[in-house]
């Protein structure tokens, strides 16, 4: 028989929190941690209140009816971008703290950390889980030293820790979610802008959704849909207008996620990402 994991999402608030809130209800077993006041009593019961930082006894508390853990929290990329003080050592701590919770279960629970694909840098051509690392600011800097962490104390503490280098997600990107009347966006000589390793919001939440019932994860696992998205083709499908500037030297016009193994968990998964499905995604988880 089929086992269905209870999951206790960490920063459920957040962005891909509230996606997985729009699209698991009915098909996962979620407990949600806010430090917020719950707004809506009728939820109250599939909700926790606590700093997981500051009140690891709690954290530990939730985490003992949960056979795994989903931590979101941490510093985010836009974040880091506009808030300079903003700490990233958090997105290490925060996974640390999830995995020694993790560990006081009398059998382990699993451990999903949220890490990004910010972590490979700016490498052009396919770049695969066992890639070098080479982030280029400090986002990316922080997830790789949370990624590298968090398999440490795994290891030592006998819990299986899987991180996910999630791809840009479409909505919640630099693309269409950042656009603005006036967007520009890099053209290069052969005519065509950047091109990127997309996920669509749904398609994202079902990969997440089905990942804690799987028996086996590796320490590592690319998060995105095959092949490459041209952003330009993103926009026109939304119908939002842009302008197009030369891409600078430094641009890099392909950077491309190997899923072949998110394939083999995820057969079902689309055969190649496509600009007009993802905004369609998008939409939908708009409405």
């Amino acid at each position: 028989m089929r086992h269905f994991p209870r999951v206790l999402v960490l920063g459920a608030t957040g962005q891909i929190g509230r996606i997985l809130q729009i699209c698991w209800p009915g098909t996962v077993n979620a407990l949600w941690q806010t430090r917020q006041a719950c707004s809506d009593p009728d939820k109250c019961a599939q909700w926790v209140r606590f700093d997981p930082l500051e009140d690891p006894r709690s954290l530990e508390r939730a985490a003992a009816d949960c056979d795994v853990l989903l931590c979101l929290s941490g510093v985010t990329h836009k974040r880091c971008q506009t808030d300079p003080q903003a700490d990233m050592g958090d997105n290490t701590r925060l996974a640390l703290a999830a995995i020694r919770a993790a560990a006081a279960r009398p059998v382990p629970a699993r451990v999903l950390l949220a890490s990004s694909a910010a972590v490979y840098g700016n490498q052009p051509g396919l770049l695969s889980e066992a890639a070098p690392l080479y982030p280029v600011n400090a986002y990316g800097a922080a997830k790789a030293e949370m990624e590298a962490r968090g398999a440490e104390l795994g290891a030592e503490l006998g819990v299986q820790v899987c991180s996910l280098r999630i791809g840009n997600i479409a909505g919640v990107d630099a693309i269409l979610g950042g656009w603005r009347p006036g967007f520009r966006l890099d053209r290069f000589a052969d005519g065509r802008s950047p091109r990127r390793s997309y996920i669509g919001v749904a398609t994202l939440a079902r990969v997440l959704g089905e990942l804690p019932g799987l028996p086996d994860l590796p320490g590592v696992l690319n998060i995105a849909e095959p092949g490459l998205v041209e952003m330009a083709a993103l926009l026109d499908a939304a119908g939002l207008a842009w302008q197009a500037q030369p891409a600078p030297e430094t641009a890099i016009p392909e950077v491309e996620l190997d899923v072949t193994s998110l394939q083999a968990l995820c057969p079902w998964l689309p055969g190649r990402g496509e600009a007009a499905r993802l905004v369609e995604e998008w939409r939908r988880l708009q409405e």
